[in-house]
């Protein structure tokens, strides 16, 4: 095909094209991949068939995702490397590499090293780009371009503060579930993204900041810089509810990536059935750090030390190992401070250790053969029975919480009297499967269940939304990652549990990560500038001292507040903002939801609840207020702040569930309400 030298949009179309067909035919060759013969027995054919099968997923062409959106152009060899990247050469910035027949890149992957110019460059600092050429797509249809010439100081292009492009991709409006912010990560965005696997970094970002963002392509940047080791290790995303994570499951697909596993922590902790719920003061308590001294005395008060010796008889010989001698092992299996089920494993062995020493002193020469068969000679079972026995970690939590004299033991000088009849029982339960187990009660269990026997350490975990975890949830989850790294992502002032984060230092402290770096991200890309000033009213009463977002969007959207005389004035909104592109949230206190839900009925306009895909036929969600948080839709109307804040608990609380609903709109917000605004609005 040829285009014309003078219409570059012509020729970008074409490499375009060309790109999709080259991209099509890799596809096409792992298809067409024969494993019959190259696979020694069954388990290795299935393996590799998961594999290819993965791989040809993550080579989907998205019609409607541009295959690259930027283009840079350098002056020199980069990092003066002349194999790639020769003078006058151009890379073509994607969501994934692409190569043509011959092996030659047509897209570069945007996590690789040759394409973070394309995120960091500027006229201060070109990175020896020549030209940095942004594209613009309706669809998948390449439809404009944009460029800057970053090394020549006397072209005015590239000298603008935003790119065009760039804010039509920030501001442009969504259907559907969250997409990918690839094209326009910024700056220190990127910086946080392209951090390596060995730190842990955590992100404070107010509403709008693309926390999420930064940390879901942080993952998808791990995997491709360490692919062969977290291919082992695995990777964890892990959110606060069910809504969010169906509303964020679509970006690391988007990018190629396929294997990250998504949860929450109620997930990740779930040994018994949830049918219970903690008032405030319960949960507080439950929750906080000092639980995990109380787990560990009652865990370990179940090691009794020996008082009679143990005798083994082998054949026609009795082999007597005394009392002292078997404290002595018990001392130093404690002493070592391993896990609990760990050390019962070992206590048999170390009895038997001891017979062999006797064995040999008496001119026999056993083997571990010999050794192996005294451990499970049934005088040694019966022993470690006795000084080791199996604690189950949920019948341990159960008397905690149900027995007061076994509690008061372990609590002493930990948890005060108050506090231990806080967390009592007040029924007593006759088993396990009978429990009405609480959310905080699971985290309990799954910190007695480690202190029996390691959790698994996955390669790297990020922890979304992290600021509404309490100190044992930060430790459940700490475990996960404890050869590995996390990525922390939250906001103070959006922390809306009585346990809420205080600072990140102790967060990640009881992470298990205290050497964690705090990032801030404050400039806001997707709160309208008029709105998050609006809901920055309320940061002296929620987060004094928390640095207020910043909106660098040049579109101001709108904004209003009206009084109305009832909920049909709040449907007339809903209707008024349907009649925009793009979605539409409206967030209510709780209680209110009901009553909404059937007015929006009545007036047959359909709508969806949290988590349901939006659709262009309805674009419309009912968000209860507690469900808001990590969400965000192109419009919204926030019905009743009054009704938001009087329904938690403390005003605190309740200031910070309005903050949360205040700044979930991207291009419009209307505030309908009867009653008086909290006067923390002015």
């Amino acid at each position: 095909m040829s285009t014309s030298a003078d219409d570059p949009l012509a020729r970008e179309r074409s490499h375009l094209a060309e790109s999709r067909s080259a991209l099509r035919a890799m596809r096409q060759d792992v298809e067409s991949l024969d494993i019959s013969d190259v696979t020694a027995n069954w388990v290795n054919a299935e393996v590799l068939a998961r594999q290819i099968d993965e791989r040809i997923k993550a080579l989907a062409d998205l019609s409607d995702t541009p295959l690259f959106f930027g283009r840079l152009d350098y002056l020199h060899a980069p990092g003066g490397d002349q194999a790639e990247g020769a003078e006058g050469e151009r890379f073509y910035i994607g969501r994934r590499h692409v190569h043509d027949g011959g092996g030659d890149p047509m897209v570069i992957d945007w996590r690789a090293p040759v394409s973070q110019p394309f995120y960091r460059a500027s006229k201060k600092d070109p990175m020896d780009v020549g030209l940095r050429r942004r594209f613009g797509y309706t669809g998948g249809d390449l439809t404009a371009y944009e460029d800057e010439h970053l090394s020549d100081p006397a072209d005015p292009s590239g000298a603008a503060a935003t790119s065009k492009l760039l804010q039509q991709e920030i501001e442009r409006p969504r259907v559907g579930p969250m997409r990918d912010i690839v094209a326009t990560i910024q700056p220190e965005q990127d910086e946080i993204v392209r951090s390596g696997l060995s730190g842990t970094v955590c992100v404070q970002g107010g509403p709008g900041t693309g926390k999420t963002a930064v940390g879901l392509h942080r993952v998808a940047y791990l995997l491709y810089a360490h692919r062969e080791r977290l291919a082992r290790t695995g990777t964890l995303v892990i959110g606060p509810n069910k809504s969010f994570l169906h509303y964020i499951e679509q970006v690391l697909p988007a990018l190629g990536e396929l294997t990250v596993r998504q949860a929450t922590v109620d997930d990740l902790v779930a040994h018994v059935e949830v049918r219970g719920t903690d008032d405030a003061a319960a949960a507080i308590v439950k929750g906080d750090a000092r639980m995990a001294d109380v787990l560990r005395k009652a865990v370990y008060t179940h090691v009794t030390m020996p008082t009679e010796p143990v005798v083994v008889v082998r054949g026609s010989r009795r082999w007597r190992v005394p009392a002292y001698e078997l404290e002595e092992i018990v001392r130093e299996l404690l002493a070592r401070d391993i896990r609990y089920g760990a050390a019962r494993e070992a206590l048999p062995q170390r009895i038997a250790h001891a017979v062999l020493v006797q064995m040999e002193r008496s001119g026999e020469a056993p083997d571990d053969r010999v050794q192996d068969a005294v451990a499970r000679n049934s005088a040694v079972k019966a022993a470690v029975k006795e000084i080791w026995p199996p604690v189950d970690p949920a019948k341990l939590v159960l008397r905690l919480l149900t027995e007061a004299d076994f509690l008061a033991e372990h609590a002493e000088g930990i948890l005060d009297e108050d506090e231990q009849k806080t967390i009592l029982w007040a029924k007593p339960v006759r088993s396990v499967r009978s429990a009405r187990w609480s959310p905080a009660d699971t985290v309990l269990i799954d910190e007695a269940a480690d202190l029996v026997q390691r959790t698994h350490s996955l390669g790297h975990v990020v922890l979304d939304e992290a600021q509404d975890l309490s100190p044992m949830q930060y430790r459940a989850v700490g475990r996960r990652c404890t050869t590995g790294s996390a990525t922390v992502l939250g906001d103070l002032a959006q922390g809306t549990t009585p346990w809420a984060t205080r600072s990140w230092d102790e967060a990640l402290t009881h992470l298990g990560k205290a050497d964690g770096v705090v990032e801030e991200l404050t400039a806001g890309f997707r709160v309208p500038t008029d709105v998050i000033t609006y809901a920055s009213l309320l940061l002296p009463h929620i987060a004094p001292g928390l640095t207020p977002v910043a909106s660098v969007r040049e579109n101001p959207g709108f904004f209003e507040v009206r009084t109305i005389a009832g909920t049909a004035e709040v449907v007339a909104a809903c209707a008024e903002l349907l009649g925009n592109e793009g979605s539409i949230g409206l967030i209510a206190a709780d209680a209110r939801v009901p009553a909404l839900a059937q007015a929006l009925s009545a007036a047959g306009i359909g709508h969806l609840n949290p988590g349901e895909e939006t659709t262009l036929d309805t674009r419309l969600t009912l968000v209860p207020a507690s469900l808001a948080k990590g969400l965000e839709y192109d419009y919204v109307v926030l019905d009743e702040p009054r009704a938001v804040v009087d329904g938690e608990p403390d005003e605190r609380t309740g200031l910070r569930r309005l903050y949360v609903a205040l700044t979930r709109a991207v291009s419009g917000l209307i505030v309908t309400h009867t009653a008086p605004l909290p006067e923390q609005l002015g």
